[in-house]
């Protein structure tokens, strides 16, 4: 049964005709100009460290630091907003919209957007503060105001986080969840609607630590399950992995992206929707997720930072390529369907109850976004108005969750590519004009890793000198 939808063909317009601009002329050029920089005065960390930081991620716990909830709660936090809808459905509309080539774009914006990451981590815990109910704030609104004193472009970022969170983080989810479940159960979107809003506010009521409880369960078992299901299929149809490979990397400079059946594609359209996608999926420069880093226990700024790098690298080298080459060897396009549909229906086509896989990875996928974004948009209405505003915005975000299944998705996606353009313009700003705090913050921490390193071999030599003398 299919949702009412709401739908206004001159409000698509000027979404997109807006999203388009931002994305195609303005914040494709901040993003990776601002990425190149910092990976530049960060002496590129996110390549010289990457397997350290996957192994923080999973390995260490800081529980007598400071902070509400442990590194890996608030990297489940962060990868529950993160790896979502974009990773799916996302992942299908720019390949649609832009053709294979797209997907090379999200890559390139992912490997800087790890220097991204990065640096916005370092900035929210070296700038965090604690509020009246002793819960920790931090994100691009706390170090603009107290690095940089532009208190006006502290509360834009905040504003635009609200509507980035309602939108992005909310619609999308919702709107993805109901379009997958109503296609396969044949329930009316509204009920969905109405039951994702009942167990989202109850969620909510308990604040962070039941979110991160929350993520720290879900996260874990939707991404494997999808993984799983999409290695799977690429394993089946192995030998045309090279070749699907080869035309993401060809169409990305192609004047013309003819193999997806769209033609009149152009590099400039392959990279709007792949820089639009990548930020949608891996969130690198929007200012979110160091809300959620800022929340984590930590002992100094640089070791969260490196955990935060990770979910670039997991949700957009991981589970956005697997979807990519799940859709591209399976050989669905060219094809009337697009966003979670196209990917189900590609999942479909090699493996029994492949479709049922993606729906439940989309519904786990887009519930937990919309537990993290919850959190965001809290935080930034916690800024902007105060506590008093907390318990009336969760109100308002459980009921965008109902109104995302009524929504027509050609204004959906334009709307949170909108949104999330103005969101990431006053944190590009910061970032750019705190990249010497990001800098010295680093290699302080580079500094520490030595000294740690170097103390560890100390005490592994004397260890192994006292075995050996046990031995004598």
């Amino acid at each position: 049964m299919k949702a009412p939808i709401l739908r206004s063909e001159i409000l698509i317009k000027v979404l997109s005709l807006c999203s388009h601009y931002l994305w195609s002329y303005v914040l494709v050029f901040l993003l990776l100009g601002v990425g190149l920089l910092l990976t530049f005065r960060i002496k590129g960390v996110q390549f010289r460290y990457l397997g350290y930081a996957l192994k923080l991620a999973f390995t260490r716990k800081d529980n007598e630091s400071k902070g509400d909830i442990s590194q890996f709660q608030a990297l489940m936090t962060a990868l529950a907003a993160t790896i979502g809808i974009g990773s799916i459905a996302g992942v299908a509309t720019a390949i649609v919209g832009g053709g294979l080539g797209a997907i090379f774009w999200m890559w390139v914006v992912a490997i800087i957007g790890m220097a991204t990451k990065y640096a916005e981590a370092i900035l929210a815990v070296r700038f965090r503060i604690r509020d009246h109910r002793g819960e920790m704030c931090g994100g691009p609104m706390y170090y603009i105001h107290r690095g940089l004193r532009w208190k006006w472009l502290a509360k834009a970022f905040s504003l635009f986080g609200i509507f980035s969170s309602l939108v992005g983080g909310n619609i999308i989810q919702s709107h993805s969840i109901a379009d997958a479940l109503s296609d396969f159960t044949h329930i009316s979107p509204i009920w969905i609607g109405v039951v994702l809003t009942i167990t989202t506010g109850i969620v909510l009521l308990r604040g962070i630590n039941n979110i991160g409880r929350v993520c720290t369960l879900l996260v874990p078992l939707m991404a494997g399950s999808y993984i799983i299901g999409g290695v799977t299929i690429l394993i089946i149809h192995g030998t045309k992995i090279f070749t699907s490979l080869s035309l993401i990397v060809s169409e990305a400079f192609n004047v013309r992206a003819t193999t997806t059946g769209f033609f009149g594609l152009s590099m400039i359209t392959a990279l709007q929707f792949g820089v639009a996608r990548g930020i949608s999926s891996n969130e690198a420069g929007l200012g979110s997720g160091p809300i959620a880093a800022a929340a984590a226990k930590t002992d100094v700024p640089g070791r969260q930072a490196l955990i935060s790098m990770t979910t670039v690298f997991l949700s957009t080298l991981v589970v956005c390529t697997i979807t990519a080459l799940v859709i591209s060897v399976t050989g669905v396009l060219p094809s009337p369907l697009n966003g979670a549909p196209l990917v189900m229906e590609a999942f479909r086509s090699t493996i029994p109850y492949g479709n049922v896989v993606v729906a439940l990875g989309l519904i786990l996928f887009g519930y937990s976004t919309i537990i993290g974004w919850a959190y965001y948009g809290e935080k930034c209405t916690e800024y902007l108005f105060g506590e008093r505003m907390i318990y009336p915005f969760r109100l308002i975000f459980c009921l965008f969750v109902l109104l995302g299944t009524l929504l027509s998705i050609d204004i959906v996606w334009p709307l949170a590519d909108s949104m999330n353009g103005l969101m990431t313009l006053p944190n590009l700003i910061a970032l750019f004009a705190l990249s010497g705090v990001v800098a010295r913050e680093s290699q302080a921490f580079i500094t520490l890793l030595r000294h740690e390193k170097n103390q560890n071999r100390r005490i592994s030599s004397i260890v192994m000198h006292h075995e050996n003398w046990g031995h004598e």
